[in-house]
């Protein structure tokens, strides 16, 4: 296994990840505020969850976004 091609093909993924869950997150929450679903004081619970199948891995990590 070369080290550093899989560190760098992880980094990747991730960075993918954080770029499009950001982007994703921010539409819907400004999607709920002006449908007027969502307070602007609000805190929302939020998790991920990551899943590779072929390694029995499933995990979630959960926490909480503060729009205030």
């Amino acid at each position: 296994m070369n080290e550093d091609a899989l560190n760098m093909s992880i980094r990747k993924f991730l960075k993918k990840v954080g770029i499009t869950s950001q982007r994703e997150i921010e539409a819907a929450i400004r999607q709920g505020l002006e449908g007027g679903d969502l307070n602007d004081k609000a805190t929302l619970p939020i998790s991920v969850k990551l899943y590779l199948p072929e390694l029995g891995l499933d995990h979630t990590i959960e926490g909480k976004i503060d729009l205030e």
